[in-house]
């Protein structure tokens, strides 16, 4: 048994960063069932060169998924906000919800090299079809029986010089903001990713691009240049949510951006954090505009700052995000003349938007003696939630949209009968100004995360 034990480790270790997200040493810790720093490819080849390793030794094979109910106690209908009076006393409905479905490979070709790769199902995938109707003279009808997507959120090839610097290119997470580098369902309390950051960033942000990162004792960096984000996809409710999209077969690379992340871990159990991105938006589409628009260049600027600490049976985290869009105002009148057959958004964008939001969580049962003495895997969480964001901050000329604004409370519990599935159930209020309707909901969920191979 010890020695199954040894083995298996070893094989962890091995394996372990082969499908490592590019976002934190958090994730990676996450995703094999660790709590201590990032195994890296370095260590790994640190092997005797006598002993060889097998395909299986190198082939990592993991993922995530998450299942939802929510029962939703205000109007759904597309004009709760324009005529919110109508909608005051609207019946609840629910919805059962495949947030997301997420399958890791990854490969260590030995030498430093190695590959990883995500596949991303989200609300289920989708589901389309070809049906023959009889009662319409045998005419063909195209059918879409489920709605979602389908993505290749991650691909990438790299090379580990040292644990210090590892060079990365391909498709790739833009570790900005605490949503995008700890998206995992374990890494939350909340049964859906939290509000704030997952409404004004793209969530998960991933692009095509190059990666330098390392860690060196209590800090990581995190380096990128990617393809620029597309100004017409920017919108007044979800501010720059869509700008990382194309509706084409290429993402367009008129315009560039960077993006960095700095972590340090110095004190037991916290983690402090920093990022940012930058980068020009506007032209960065199949069709430019060499016209009027000519010296319009949306620069696009993200600040933001994260923590999370571990301890004594208490988990805190907490973020603060802020952006700023240039040329908003040119934007909003270039994206609001596009034609209706185009794939863009055609609203206003706001100057700016931010979010800020805290949770906490204590585990029960580690208050009881005998569960501690036992060293069991299983935890209950009681956390609460508090978060405010607004993802349109207009500009002089444009109309504002005050139920962009909103405060937003959570309130549940967290099961972990093992530290790969979470069971979740919470009851949140969104709180927007007093013209409009609060909307308070209850969600259940059940998630997993881990490794198999």
């Amino acid at each position: 048994m010890q020695n199954y034990l040894k083995t298996a480790a070893m094989l962890l270790a091995a394996i372990a960063p082969a499908t490592a997200n590019a976002a934190d040493t958090a994730t990676d810790a996450t995703l094999a069932g660790q709590s201590g720093k990032r195994t890296t490819v370095a260590q790994s080849d640190s092997l005797p060169r006598k002993e060889k390793r097998s395909f299986a030794s190198r082939l990592s094979l993991g993922g995530y998924g998450e299942v939802a109910y929510t029962r939703n106690f205000f109007s759904d209908n597309t004009n709760r906000y324009s005529h919110a009076g109508d909608y005051r006393n609207a019946p609840s409905h629910g919805r059962f919800d495949i947030p997301h479905v997420v399958v890791m490979l990854g490969f260590d070709f030995g030498k430093g090299w190695h590959m990883g790769s995500e596949i991303e199902f989200e609300h289920g995938g989708t589901e389309s079809t070809v049906e023959i109707e009889a009662e319409e003279a045998g005419e063909y009808e195209y059918e879409t029986e489920r709605g979602g997507e389908v993505a290749l959120e991650q691909f990438w090839i790299e090379k580990t010089f040292l644990p210090q610097l590892n060079v990365r290119a391909g498709h790739i997470v833009v570790p900005v903001g605490e949503t995008n580098a700890h998206h995992l369902p374990t890494e939350f309390f909340t049964v859906y990713r939290p509000e704030g950051e997952y409404e004004i960033l793209p969530c998960t942000w991933h692009q095509t691009g190059i990666e330098i990162w390392g860690r060196a004792g209590d800090w990581r960096y995190d380096a990128m240049f990617l393809a620029g984000l597309n100004s017409l996809n920017f919108s007044k409710d979800r501010w720059i949510n869509g700008g990382s999209a194309s509706s084409f077969e290429f993402a367009p690379a008129n315009k560039y951006g960077v993006a960095a992340r700095i972590d340090n871990y110095s004190v037991k159990g916290l983690r402090l954090s920093l990022s940012g991105y930058y980068g020009h938006s506007f032209n960065n589409s199949a069709v430019a505009d060499q016209g009027k628009y000519k010296d319009i260049k949306g620069e696009v600027a993200i600040g933001s700052f994260g923590f999370e600490y571990k301890g004594h049976g208490l988990i805190w985290r907490g973020n603060a995000t802020y952006g700023y869009l240039g040329d908003a105002e040119a934007i909003s009148a270039y994206n609001r003349a596009q034609s209706k057959t185009s794939p863009y958004k055609r609203t206003h964008v706001g100057k700016g938007a931010w979010a800020a939001g805290t949770e906490a969580g204590y585990d029960l049962l580690g208050l009881f003696p005998s569960h501690q003495a036992n060293k069991r895997d299983s935890k209950l969480y009681v956390f609460g939630r508090y978060e405010y964001y607004d993802a349109y901050i207009p500009t002089a000329s444009a109309p504002t949209y005050t139920w962009t604004e909103r405060h937003r409370i959570a309130a549940g519990i967290n099961y972990y009968p093992l530290k790969q599935v979470v069971i979740k159930a919470e009851f949140s209020e969104r709180f927007l100004h007093k013209e409009y309707n609060n909307e308070p909901s209850v969600s259940l969920g059940v998630a997993y995360c881990g490794y198999f191979l």
